[in-house]
């Protein structure tokens, strides 16, 4: 039903960029940067977001600027997901998400008080990326398919709504196939090799982890290497009882990361991978 969409004019941000993206995976349409009429927010061909002081999404209409000063903090990003029937996916799989509501409704200071950090390092978070794809967007009054920001703005949109979406199933595949490896004083998740093989081979251990609840107990991931054959060895949580550089010796082993957080072996035994688990295990 959507036929373009509209979003405020002047100065862009996350949110309207974001909800702009995920809306054009439903409706590859025009984006518009102007102010709606009174006509388009009546008109459901027309989505209208982060302006309109109007949320009405049977009507695609996604502006949260009308809500009250102490709500939760919802953007126009939070309501399109919502729209979408994703939201609570993307608020469990997506940890920017509420950083990303309390920074665009909040405002820098606090949501840097509400993190517990010092307001200068989100500033020092900021990236080119950010920066230059927001820019961009907001210099055009139209953004139409086949031009740069258009495209990519549709990449975003459509591998933020894949990740939601699939992973969610991911994890009921790492469900059924992964085992828990247990050691004399820790434990380890290990995912063995399946046909086909995953994209990311590595998606979807780290909830699967949570789900057992056993954060505190597992200290590596083992799975396969989605580059070649053989597996990789992997921190849990950045658990610093695992250090990989104590690999580097071994003929099967042929990439540990200097910082001790990662490894790749040739090796496709169990008992040999479990034997390089144990050579990485720092005691207390």
């Amino acid at each position: 039903m959507i036929q373009s969409i509209i979003t405020h004019p002047g100065g862009a941000h996350k949110d309207d960029f974001l909800a702009c993206a995920v809306l054009l995976t439903e409706a590859p349409v025009a984006i518009l940067r102007r102010d709606p009429s009174e006509a388009d927010l009546a008109d459901p061909g027309v989505a209208v977001v982060d302006v309109g002081h109007e949320h009405a999404p049977e009507r695609h209409n996604f502006d949260h600027h009308q809500l009250p000063r102490e709500h939760v903090p919802t953007c126009a990003l939070s309501l399109v997901l919502q729209h979408l029937g994703i939201y609570e996916s993307a608020r469990e799989f997506c940890s920017w998400l509420e950083v990303a509501e309390w920074f665009d409704c909040r405002g820098p200071s606090d949501t840097a008080e509400w993190l517990g950090i010092d307001r200068e390092i989100v500033s020092q978070l900021n990236s080119p990326l950010d920066i230059t794809l927001i820019r961009r967007f907001a210099s055009e009054t139209e953004h139409k398919p086949g031009e740069p920001v258009w495209e990519v703005m549709r990449m975003i949109g459509q591998d933020l709504v894949d990740y939601v979406t699939n992973l969610r199933e991911r994890i009921a595949f790492v469900a059924e196939h992964a085992e828990v490896w247990e050691f004399d004083h820790f434990k380890a998740l290990y995912m063995p090799r399946t046909e086909p093989l995953p994209d990311d081979a590595s998606s979807g251990l780290g909830y699967h982890v949570a789900q057992l609840g056993l954060e505190k107990e597992v200290l590596a991931l083992v799975y396969p290497d989605s580059r070649g054959v053989g597996y990789g060895l992997r921190r849990f949580q950045d658990s610093a009882a695992m250090e990989f550089t104590r690999l580097d010796a071994e003929a099967d082993v042929h990439f540990t990361h200097a910082r001790g957080f990662i490894a790749k072996t040739s090796s496709e035994e169990s008992e040999r991978l479990k034997a390089l688990l144990q050579m990485a295990f720092v005691m207390d």
